[in-house]
């Protein structure tokens, strides 16, 4: 059996000659061929430069950057504002149970349930509301969208419009447990 040359496949110089020169559209008008967009090259100046500086070009280049429009070109939807209030509420929430906590782990003697209960007492009515519904209100906010997110995890509710009502639905309901908890407890 003998070897298939390359020049019998047709695979010769006038061959790939032909494939190779074919002409391809370039930048602008003019009309450059395969084999001269392989030859052009680009020229670049290169400097060495410190990785401070570096960073401060790069810096320079994202201040340059738009910004993405979304704050501008969206409206405001009870989604993405209960999810953002839902993070907020658990983060203060969280961070208040913290704060108490190491206060009563470093100062005793003023966090303990009898200063507490002289401190209530000694207060205005009005204060007391006040500072019970300051408290209620998160608590139960973040109560219901916890609730809310729970349904969704169950893999109901997951439509647009249920998604709405059920915003909705926890505000209301916050609203209503706020009240109870600030004037009736």
């Amino acid at each position: 059996m003998s070897l298939v040359s390359a020049r019998a496949v047709g695979l010769g110089p006038a061959f790939r000659k032909s494939v190779f020169s074919v002409p391809v559209l370039a930048r602008g008008s003019r009309v450059a061929t395969r084999s001269t967009q392989a030859v052009a090259k680009r020229y670049v100046q290169i400097q060495s430069m410190p990785p401070s500086a570096s960073t401060g070009i790069l810096n320079a280049q994202r201040l340059k950057r738009p910004s993405s429009p979304h704050f501008t070109i969206y409206q405001p939807q009870i989604n993405w504002l209960a999810s953002v209030a839902n993070r907020m509420t658990g983060v203060a929430l969280a961070g208040l149970l913290y704060a108490f906590g190491l206060a009563y782990l470093f100062v005793p003697s003023i966090f303990d349930s009898a200063h507490i209960v002289d401190l209530v007492s000694s207060v205005p009515d009005t204060l007391k509301y006040a500072g019970k519904t300051i408290l209620a209100a998160p608590f139960a906010f973040h109560t219901f969208c916890g609730l809310r997110h729970l349904y969704w995890d169950m893999l109901k509710g997951l439509t647009v419009k249920s998604m709405i009502r059920s915003g909705y639905a926890a505000l209301g309901a916050t609203a209503i447990t706020t009240v109870y908890l600030a004037f009736y407890m």
